[in-house]
């Protein structure tokens, strides 16, 4: 296990790939292994992508991912996918969808299971999130399952949660009062090409618009992530956001 932990300072990938695994197989070793990296963590921005399925995260992530490192960032991100009734492991391999990366160095990617764990993020992923701090990545992007209003557990573990929407999720304004729109500190409404898109907008603006003393006012940014649209406008909110919680203090909390 210290062997492994020496690798993964070192910034070797396998150990840590095997590192996230005994932390996802509830490893006797697990507290020992977190214990020593621990004083390597608190360093990387851990962003969330959450939404309804077929909102367009994947997608949107992968766009993020190559804004990301046209910045010259590293970058892991975590894909919380159902759990396979037949393996244990992640149904969608995310890094199927995001083979454009899986060359980069400076870009791990990792699929998880929820294995029975509700509000839309695996029993594991903060424990991931230590690793792959503890690996040297500047920012960590964490998908989440997309399980509806229930996912609520990414506001507790990313410094920034983007919320994804489309006009496609049905009436807008029974989406705007689900509580997974209480967590949101950007809104992504993707698939903007499609009719009633700039409704969707105008309705967020308006919810936005009654809360008169917040602190911050996610901005509402309109995507169409298969045609890398609004990604850098989208990066910008997320690094306004980011700014906003250094400045407060927020960012020390989280």
């Amino acid at each position: 296990m210290q062997q492994l932990v020496a690798e993964l300072l070192e910034g070797n990938r396998r150990a840590a790939a095997r590192l996230i695994s005994l932390v996802e197989n509830d490893d006797p070793g697990k507290r020992e292994l977190l214990k020593d990296i621990y004083p390597r963590t608190a360093n990387a921005y851990v962003i969330g992508v959450t939404g309804a399925p077929g909102s367009g995260k994947s997608s949107l992530v992968d766009w993020l991912l190559k804004q990301l490192r046209k910045d010259g960032l590293t970058v892991g991100a975590i894909a919380v996918d159902p759990t396979s009734p037949f393996s244990g492991g992640a149904i969608l391999g995310d890094r199927i969808r995001m083979q454009d990366h899986a060359l980069d160095q400076d870009i791990f990617i990792r699929s998880m299971g929820t294995r029975g764990s509700l509000g839309g993020l695996s029993r594991a992923t903060r424990e991931a999130i230590q690793v792959l701090d503890a690996f040297g990545k500047d920012i960590i992007l964490i998908e989440t399952v997309g399980v509806g209003q229930s996912e609520v557990d990414i506001v507790k573990t990313a410094d920034t949660t983007i919320v994804v929407l489309t006009p496609a999720s049905g009436d807008s304004l029974q989406t705007i009062k689900a509580g997974i729109m209480e967590i949101a500190d950007v809104f992504a409404v993707n698939k903007s090409d499609l009719p009633g898109a700039d409704r969707m907008v105008t309705e967020i603006n308006m919810m936005l618009d009654m809360k008169k003393n917040a602190a911050w006012r996610p901005p509402v940014i309109p995507t169409v992530s298969v045609k890398n649209e609004g990604i850098e406008e989208l990066w910008r909110a997320l690094q306004e956001h980011r700014q906003h919680i250094e400045k407060s203090g927020r960012l020390l909390e989280i």
